[in-house]
């Protein structure tokens, strides 16, 4: 059993660290960066075989009673594949760059994700400024000032996405959509980008095609080819997007991290405090690769997902009461999201709704 441990009021990482995480990445063992060949190829292949189990599972029924739990886990196993993906992103799967792309955009393919605007959006942005005003776009909360600015129905949106049933829809809206589909990338980047956004487009133009034409022969109608590909691509790829945005919020979005100024934030409160470590059942670290483990890959994204839990015990040794550590829980989740709907830069402090329209109020009171 693991014992909780939260971060201790009033430390300053001035007492071990300037602000650096050269402190802390120098007392991560040498073997937390093992990562022979075999090992990452064997997840990527056990988690694509799984893959392919689930999708026969629900190419072969249309009883409801088997199509639900095989399109929870379909929503798990796309997962997976997304999260060895994710570690070959960050060059931390293999040694060689080359077995790090191929693999990665190979993984990344079943929740339609572009290999080089994710390694952009995730590693250069909210790798490099994790809970930073501004800078990090990955859950960035807004002021009660810029809530208030917001039409009637971008307040009804941002009240969808930021309650404990809208993450899937938030993470398909703001992260696939507007930061991996349509945006423009810097002018370096746009070649490999678009390079990669073709083979995207061309899995999806060939697995379209292809369920397509097993659901003409299948079913005998165009409905039924419809059904087909809903029921292997579309909506497994939702349901990934419900619990990839699940994972995104739990990992930044709590009422003990806090959000800090551009000028304030430094490397270490960012990655050291703007995260943490969630010990989940077994069953869920098959599919998610011990990614609830937060705390050392955004100390050193080099860390393979399967050393992230030996990594974390030499954190917590060197630095004690700096890492907020705990069981994951769906009610502290559920808390989270009810308590963290908007944020207050000055204080340094999550509010809800209803203490917002307080604060403004309050405010407007005093300016009139």
């Amino acid at each position: 059993m693991h014992t909780q441990a939260k971060r201790q009021p009033g430390w300053q990482d001035s007492e071990k660290t300037s602000g650096t995480l050269l402190p802390v990445i120098e007392i991560i063992p040498e073997s937390c960066y093992d990562n022979p060949v075999w090992k990452g190829l064997g997840y990527f292949a056990r988690d694509l075989l799984v893959y392919g189990l689930i999708l026969f599972g629900l190419a072969s029924t249309d009883h409801i009673l088997l199509l639900i739990p095989l399109w929870v886990l379909s929503g798990f196993a796309v997962s997976a594949l997304f999260i060895v993906g994710h570690d070959a992103a960050h060059a931390a799967l293999f040694k060689s760059k080359r077995l790090n792309g191929v693999i990665g955009r190979l993984a990344m393919l079943p929740s339609l994700h572009i290999f080089e605007a994710w390694v952009l959006g995730h590693n250069r942005i909210h790798h490099a400024h994790t809970v930073r005003q501004g800078m990090d776009f990955v859950w960035h909360p807004l002021t009660p000032t810029e809530f208030e600015a917001l039409s009637p129905a971008a307040k009804r949106m941002h009240k969808i996405e930021w309650s404990s049933a809208g993450t899937g829809i938030y993470y398909l809206r703001e992260i696939w959509w507007r930061k991996m589909v349509f945006f423009t990338p810097p002018k370096k980047w746009v070649r490999r980008i678009q390079r990669d956004s073709w083979i995207v487009r061309g899995f999806a133009l060939v697995a379209t095609a292809t369920l397509f034409t097993l659901g003409w022969s299948q079913y005998g109608s165009l409905l039924g080819a419809f059904w087909l590909w809903c029921k292997l691509l579309v909506i497994p790829f939702v349901l990934f997007c419900y619990v990839i945005g699940w994972v995104v919020h739990v990992h930044h979005i709590s009422e003990t991290i806090q959000w800090r100024k551009r000028k304030e934030w430094t490397k270490y409160q960012g990655q050291m405090e703007g995260t943490t470590i969630l010990h989940a059942p077994a069953w869920l670290n098959f599919f998610v690769h011990w990614i609830f483990v937060h705390v050392p890959h955004h100390v050193d994204m080099r860390i393979p997902m399967y050393k992230l839990n030996e990594a974390s015990e030499s954190i917590i040794e060197h630095f004690p009461g700096v890492i907020e550590e705990r069981p994951l829980r769906l009610r502290d989740f559920v808390k989270n999201a009810k308590a963290c709907k908007l944020y207050d830069f000055e204080a340094g402090e999550w509010l809800t709704y209803k203490e917002a329209a307080e604060m403004v109020s309050q405010k407007t009171a005093t300016a009139a």
